[in-house]
């Protein structure tokens, strides 16, 4: 039996054992005590025996001594080890994605997925089996702790230094943040941002709302992705009604904009007011427009508004 387990990949079993089994099989074949394997491994009996148990690892000078003793190559044993503990953190795994399903649930799935923003994930499907791991996937994290840690807890303060916490439908609106965050990777710009730059071209967007042009959008990506900022426009989520964001992305200023507006005059005053933010605050903060946050700060929220006032008067 120890023979046949040697020729087989124990990743491909349904059942990983620890190597410590067939440390224990090989040695009756071998008719050799503990005591004397010990001895001729150099180990410690203790060692030894937590290791027959379960509760030891075999590590890499441990595997080149039993190879000696029991012909069975280190590699052999190295990777006995190495697939019994991914076996292991699979299983803790599998047990923590059950446990986020109540998480998971809290998203509008089906609505994210309508809107093919978990296109690339393997299994987007709306099993509850793939709803978790579909989800930590899609926010770049390793379980529903991470996006906590993340969008709730502000554990990365510096590049995202607010708190959902404290909005309407966190859950939602981390998920447009996201796909913003997805957008912008597929943004490539050539110039560094500067706020000289962007001061310079504020008349041509201006004109641009004056024109009344129904292609918009190429010319403001155009004019903006020229000054060193990222445009991008993201559908809304019905429980997450934002207009819009100005925040850094990976040290790239970003202006995060819902795709369907009202009017027309209230597109340009988001806008307006989005590129305030940018030009007038730090990159170390996130704004958002029609949505009540944590860490919302009034007086920065009236100084991008009267700086959209002052351009929508032009």
């Amino acid at each position: 039996m120890a023979q046949t387990r040697q020729f087989f990949d124990p990743a491909m079993l349904p059942v990983v054992y620890h190597p410590g089994e067939t440390l224990d099989e090989k040695l009756q074949e071998m008719k050799m005590g503990v005591k004397e394997f010990a001895t001729r491994v150099s180990k410690p009996e203790k060692t030894i025996i937590a290791v027959l148990k379960g509760k030891s690892s075999i590590t890499p000078d441990m595997a080149v001594a039993f190879e000696m003793v029991t012909k069975i190559s280190a590699d052999m044993w190295l990777r006995l080890q190495k697939s019994y503990d991914e076996f292991i953190a699979r299983k803790k795994r599998e047990v923590s994605l059950k446990e986020g399903l109540h998480w998971a649930k809290k998203f509008p799935y089906a609505e994210i997925a309508s809107l093919g923003w978990f296109s690339g994930i393997n299994d987007a499907s709306g099993d509850a089996n793939n709803m978790v791991d579909t989800l930590c996937a899609f926010f770049a994290v390793s379980s529903p702790k991470g996006w906590e840690d993340f969008y709730l807890n502000q554990r990365l303060r510096v590049s995202f230094s607010i708190s959902l916490a404290e909005t309407c439908d966190p859950y939602a609106l981390s998920a447009w943040l996201r796909q913003g965050e997805i957008q912008a990777g597929e943004i490539s710009i050539d110039t560094k941002y500067s706020a000289k730059l962007l001061r310079g071209i504020l008349n041509e967007i201006s004109d641009v709302r004056k024109a009344g042009s129904t292609n918009h959008d190429e010319l403001l990506y155009s004019l903006l992705g020229n000054v060193g900022i990222k445009l991008i426009f993201t559908e809304t989520l019905s429980s997450a009604p934002v207009k819009g964001c100005a925040r850094y992305i990976y040290g790239v200023p970003c202006i995060q904009l819902a795709r369907k507006f009202e009017n027309e005059e209230d597109f340009w005053y988001t806008l307006f007011h989005e590129i305030g933010h940018i030009l007038l605050h730090g990159k170390k903060s996130i704004f958002m427009e029609n949505v009540n946050y944590g860490d919302k700060d009034p007086e920065k929220e009236q100084e991008a508004d009267d700086f959209a006032v002052l351009w929508m008067s032009k």
